[in-house]
C-alpha cells in the first residue's frame, strides 16, 4: 500500500491490471481519465493541488469564506434534535432482531431545509444578556459549514454506545444493574478517550493527502449538489437533485419487493432452480448455503459500498469470499472435514465432543467463578469449522495490520513524525493550507479529554464496578491507542472497517490469567475500553476529515463532535434502562414475544463469548489439538505482508501492493451462514463502476456515482422505517405467502439447504449479524433485516 506521496512516478496504464492499481496510484498523483488512460498531472499551475487525488480534486471547493457562521443556535437546536433521535433509533435496534437504519444522508436532508426555513422566517433579533450570554435568533442564511458541523455532531451522536456491551448483560443476567451516573460516565469516558486518540492521530490521516476516506467523499458529493441546487444558475446541480430525489423514491418503493412482498429477489440462487441435488442446493442457495453464482437484487445486501470501495478493496475482498464460501465451506460439508460430521460447519454456538449444545450457563457459579467439577467432566468447548478458521484469519488480519502498515507506510509515516517533532508542516496541499488559517486545537483539551475520562475509568475499575482488574484497563487503553494508526489508515484509503474483537477475547483470556476476578462482565467491559476507544477514533477521524473538505475550523469540528456525544450517550443509557426495565423477561427468555422482535440475540451471544473466553478462558478452550492452528494465525500475519512487500519491491509492475492482508483476512473471518448473497452482486457492480463507468464516462460517473448510491442508501432506510412502523412496530404483520414468498424457501429452492447443512441459529452473534439479513425470512418466509452492529 505504497502511497507516498512525496514520491512521484511516471506511469502510463496498460490494461487490467495497471488500471486496477490506478486507484492507489490517484495518490501517487496519477488517475485514469475519461478514455481509460492515465493522465499525468501538470504541476506547474498549482502543485499544492496537484498532489491531491483526482477524485477530491473533483468534489472539493479550494475557496474558503472564514467569515461564513458554524456554531449557532440553529446548529444545537437542529443538531440536538436529530442526533437524540438517532441515538434512540439505533440504542433500541441493538435488542431487536430487526431495527431501523439512522440514515445520515436523512440528517443531510432534514437538516438543510429546517435550516433554511428558520433562516427565512425569524426575525433579526438578539436574544440573552450583554455580548456574552446573547446569541442572534436570525444570523443570516443557513451557511454550508453550519449544515456541515449539524452533520459532524449526528455522526457522532446518532449511534448505538458500545457501553450497551456491559450495561445490558449485567441487568439482564446478573440483575446487577450499574447505577445510572456512574453508567453514564463510563459511556463517556470511553468516547472521549477515543477523542483524544484521534485528535493526536491527525497529523497522520487529516494533513495528509493520499488518505482521501472514500465514504467522506460520497457525503462531500452529496453536500455539493444539495446546496447547490438552490443556486439561480445551477441547472446542472438542479438535474442532479432530480435524479437525487427520483433515486430516493425509486430505491423506497423497489425495496418493498424484497424486504417485505416479494423476497424472492433477494436470493435468485441460478443453481439451486435446475438441479435437486442435496449438493447444488447447497451449493447455490445464498440463504444457509455458498451462494455460489447467487444474485441479490436486496439493497441491504449490497450498500453503496459498491461505489465508494476502491476497485482493489473489492478485489481483496471478493477473492476472500470466493475462498472462504466457495471453497472451504463446500470442502467441510461434502467432505465431513474438520470434524462437520460432528458440530455443524456454519455455526457460533460451541458444543460438546459428541456435538450437543455446551452448557455455558451451567459453568458458572454462585460467585461468578468457574464449575470446576462440570468442566472436569464435559472439557473445553468445540467449534464448527468455520468459525476456527475465522478465529484464524482474524489473528492474521489483526497483526498483518501492524506488519503492513509498517512496510508500505513506514517511510512517510516517520518522516511526518520527525516534521511533527520538528515544528515544521508535515504537508503543503492545498486543503491543509487553508486549514492552517484557523487556529489549532490547543494541546491541553486534548490532554484533558485524555486524563480526566482515564481517572473516571480507574476509579471506576479500582471499586469493582467494571469487573476487571485495573491492570487490564491501562493494558485496554495501551492497546486501543497503538491500533487506532495502522487501522484507521487502512479505512481512510479503503472505507473498509476493520473487526478487533476476536483479538480483544483472546488476550483478555490470555491475561486474565495474570490474577483477578474472571467475572463475564469483565471480558465485556475490557472489549468496551479497549474497542470503543479505537472506533471511535476511526469515526472521529472520518468526520474530522469531512470537516477539513468544507474548511470549518479544528476547534469547532471538535466542538460538534462532543456537542453530539453529550447528547446521544444520556439518550443511549435512557434507551437501555428502558428495554431492560420493560422487556426483561424476553430478553431473558422466561417469556417468547409474540412478534419475535425483543430477541436479545445480541446480549445474549455477547453474554455467551465471555463465559467462554473469560470464565472458561482461551488455555482451557483451545486444549484441544484442533484448535492449535488457529494461533498459527500471528505467525502468518507477521510473514504474509512481508513476502508481498519483497515481491513488490522486487516487481513494482506486478502490483503485489494491491493485495491486502489486513482487508484479505478481516473479510475472511465473516461469517456466511446466515447469508451469502452479498459479495458476488458487490463485485459484479463494484466492477461495472469502476471498469466501465468510471473508466470510460468518468464525467458522468463523478456527477452521479456518490450522488446516486447514497440515495439508494436513503430510499432503504426511510422504507425500512415505514415497514417497520406498518407491519411490525405494534403487531406482527406478515406477508402472505404466494409464488414469490414461498412458506419453505423464499429462495424457490426445491431443497432447503438447511436441512443439509445442519445449519445454527441458537445465539446468532455480533458478527453473525453483519451478513444476517433475512435469517427470519429463510425459516419463516417473511422477509426481515436483523440488528447489524459494530464488531468490536
Amino acid at each position: 500500500m505504497n502511497t507516498d506521496v512525496l514520491t512521484k512516478i511516471p506511469w502510463k496504464g496498460e490494461g487490467a491490471l495497471n488500471y486496477l492499481g490506478s486507484e492507489k496510484k490517484v495518490l501517487d498523483d496519477t488517475e485514469s481519465d475519461s478514455k481509460g488512460e492515465i493522465e499525468e498531472i501538470d504541476e506547474d499551475n498549482d502543485p499544492t493541488i496537484a498532489m491531491i487525488p483526482l477524485i477530491v480534486r473533483e468534489l472539493v471547493d479550494f475557496e474558503d469564506d472564514p467569515t461564513m457562521p458554524v456554531i449557532t443556535w440553529r446548529f444545537f437546536f437542529l443538531s440536538g434534535t436529530l442526533t437524540a433521535l438517532g441515538a434512540w433509533l439505533t440504542q433500541m435496534g441493538f435488542f431487536r432482531t430487526t431495527y431501523i437504519p439512522y440514515s445520515i444522508y436523512f440528517v443531510q436532508i432534514a437538516a438543510l431545509y429546517f435550516g433554511r426555513i428558520l433562516a427565512s422566517t425569524l426575525p433579526q433579533k438578539r436574544i440573552g444578556f450583554g455580548s456574552r450570554f446573547s446569541f442572534d435568533l436570525n444570523p443570516g442564511p443557513f451557511s454550508i459549514k453550519e449544515h456541515v458541523a449539524i452533520v459532524l455532531a449526528a455522526n457522532t451522536g446518532a449511534t448505538n454506545n458500545l457501553g450497551d456491551y456491559v450495561l445490558a448483560p449485567l441487568q439482564i443476567f446478573y440483575d446487577q444493574p450499574m447505577n445510572g451516573w456512574l453508567a453514564i460516565l463510563f459511556m463517556l469516558s470511553c468516547v472521549f478517550i477515543g477523542f483524544s486518540f484521534a485528535s493526536f492521530a491527525r497529523v497522520f490521516l487529516i494533513e495528509n493527502p493520499s488518505t482521501p476516506f472514500p465514504l467522506a467523499l460520497q457525503q462531500v458529493a452529496v453536500f455539493n449538489a444539495m446546496r447547490k441546487s438552490t443556486e439561480e444558475d445551477a441547472a446542472g446541480a438542479k438535474k442532479q437533485m432530480r435524479v437525487f430525489w427520483w433515486f430516493i423514491l425509486a430505491s423506497f418503493l423497489w425495496q418493498f419487493l424484497p424486504e417485505y412482498a416479494f423476497p424472492f429477489v433477494s436470493s435468485l440462487a441460478f443453481l439451486c432452480w435446475f438441479s435437486k441435488h442435496p449438493k447444488a442446493q447447497f451449493l447455490g442457495s445464498g440463504l444457509g448455503g455458498a451462494g455460489f453464482l447467487t444474485i441479490t437484487l436486496d439493497w441491504s445486501n449490497i450498500g453503496s459500498q459498491c461505489v465508494y470501495y476502491p476497485y482493489w478493496a473489492q478485489v481483496n475482498v471478493f477473492a476472500s469470499s470466493v475462498i472462504a464460501a466457495w471453497i472451504l465451506i463446500p470442502v467441510a460439508f461434502f467432505t465431513n472435514a474438520w470434524d462437520s460430521a460432528i458440530y455443524p460447519i456454519q455455526s457460533q454456538t460451541l458444543y460438546l465432543k459428541n456435538g450437543s449444545v455446551y452448557p455455558t450457563a451451567d459453568l458458572i457459579t454462585a460467585d461468578y467463578g468457574l464449575n470446576e467439577t462440570l468442566f472436569e467432566e464435559i472439557g473445553p468447548p468445540m467449534m464448527s469449522a468455520q468459525l476456527r478458521w475465522n478465529y484464524f484469519a482474524a489473528y492474521v488480519a489483526y497483526l498483518g495490520s501492524f506488519v503492513s502498515c509498517a512496510l508500505f507506510q513506514g517511510p512517510h509515516l516517520w518522516r511526518t513524525f520527525k516534521a511533527y517533532r520538528q515544528v515544521k508542516p508535515t504537508s503543503s496541499d492545498k486543503l491543509t493550507e487553508i486549514i492552517r488559517r484557523y487556529p489549532v486545537v490547543p494541546i491541553w483539551w486534548n490532554v484533558a479529554l485524555f486524563i480526566i475520562p482515564v481517572v473516571i475509568l480507574i476509579i471506576l475499575t479500582a471499586k469493582g464496578v467494571l469487573y476487571m482488574p485495573i491492570y487490564m484497563l491501562f493494558i485496554g487503553l495501551a492497546i486501543g491507542a497503538i491500533i487506532v494508526l495502522p487501522m484507521a489508515y487502512i479505512y481512510s484509503v479503503s472505507g473498509y472497517q476493520m473487526q478487533v474483537g476476536y483479538f480483544n477475547e483472546l488476550f483478555y483470556g490470555y491475561a486474565i490469567n495474570a490474577g483477578g476476578s474472571r467475572h463475564p462482565v469483565g471480558a465485556l467491559s475490557y472489549r468496551v475500553i479497549s474497542g470503543q476507544c479505537w472506533y471511535e477514533a476511526q469515526s472521529m477521524l472520518a468526520d474530522m476529515k469531512l470537516g477539513h473538505y468544507f474548511h470549518i475550523p479544528p476547534r469547532k469540528v471538535l466542538l460538534a463532535q462532543v456537542w453530539g456525544i453529550c447528547v446521544g450517550v444520556p439518550v443511549n443509557y435512557a434507551t437501555i434502562l428502558w428495554v431492560c426495565q420493560t422487556k426483561g423477561d424476553v430478553l431473558k427468555g422466561l417469556v417468547t414475544d409474540p412478534n419475535r422482535q425483543w430477541t436479545g440475540q445480541t446480549v445474549i451471544s455477547l453474554n455467551n463469548q465471555s463465559i467462554s473466553f473469560a470464565l472458561v478462558g482461551p488455555k482451557r478452550l483451545f486444549a484441544d489439538a484442533i484448535y492449535t492452528p488457529m494461533l498459527y494465525g500471528f505467525l502468518v500475519g507477521a510473514v504474509a505482508p512481508c513476502i508481498l512487500y519483497l515481491l513488490h519491491r522486487k516487481w513494482p509492475r506486478a502490483r503485489f501492493d494491491l493485495w491486502s492482508i489486513p482487508i484479505f483476512c478481516d473479510t475472511f473471518e465473516s461469517y456466511y451462514g446466515n447469508i451469502s448473497v452479498l459479495f458476488f452482486t458487490l463485485f459484479v457492480l463494484g466492477s461495472i463502476n469502476h471498469l466501465w463507468v468510471k473508466r470510460y464516462y468518468h464525467a458522468f460517473w463523478k456527477k452521479y456515482a456518490y450522488l446516486c448510491s447514497a440515495a439508494a442508501d436513503t430510499g432503504y432506510n426511510f422504507n425500512l422505517l415505514v415497514i417497520f412502523v406498518a407491519f411490525s412496530a405494534a403487531k406482527t404483520i406478515p406477508m402472505s405467502n404466494w409464488w414469490g414468498n414461498n412458506a419453505q424457501s423464499v429462495e424457490r429452492s426445491k431443497e432447503s439447504p438447511a436441512k443439509y447443512s445442519c445449519f445454527q441459529l441458537a445465539f446468532v452473534s455480533v458478527s453473525d449479524a453483519g451478513f444476517a439479513s433475512g435469517v427470519k425470512a429463510f425459516m419463516t418466509g417473511a422477509r426481515h433485516t436483523p440488528n447489524i452492529q459494530e464488531i468490536i
